[in-house]
């Protein structure tokens, strides 16, 4: 079965616990409802914030949605001068049989501004 790589990103209002668990777990939620995801076939999750977002790990996120076995890494996106800032970003790499053009990345919150080319499609959901 091919490994098929699957992302999203998000944003967080502040820096905080709180912000950064919700706003990741809304955000693996849609990942897995636009790709019908079973956590099971996800061989491993790659979770990144901006520099200015260091107050939780966003892959715990995961883990508090059962995500027990999946292996899981998180790191800090590149500070690139005027990127977008409070932003968590997910690569999953799932074991599926769907071609690349059957996966739907997700963005949400002010990270649709990082994909406008995905915007007000099925692989974009909106809010």
């Amino acid at each position: 079965m091919p490994v098929r790589g699957i992302r999203g990103a998000t944003t967080v209002s502040k820096n905080t616990k709180e912000d950064i668990l919700d706003a990741t777990r809304e955000l693996l939620a849609a990942m897995v409802e636009a790709n019908d995801v079973d956590p099971l076939d996800v061989a491993s999750g790659w979770f990144t914030t901006t520099p200015d977002v260091n107050a939780e790990f966003p892959a715990v996120a995961a883990r508090q949605m059962g995500w027990t076995f999946v292996p899981l890494m998180c790191g800090h996106e590149m500070k690139v001068p005027g990127s977008l800032p409070l932003c968590v970003r997910i690569l999953l790499h799932v074991n599926t049989d769907k071609g690349a053009h059957d996966i739907h990345h997700v963005y949400i919150r002010g990270a649709r501004a990082l994909r406008p080319d995905l915007a007000g499609t099925a692989h974009s959901t909106a809010r």
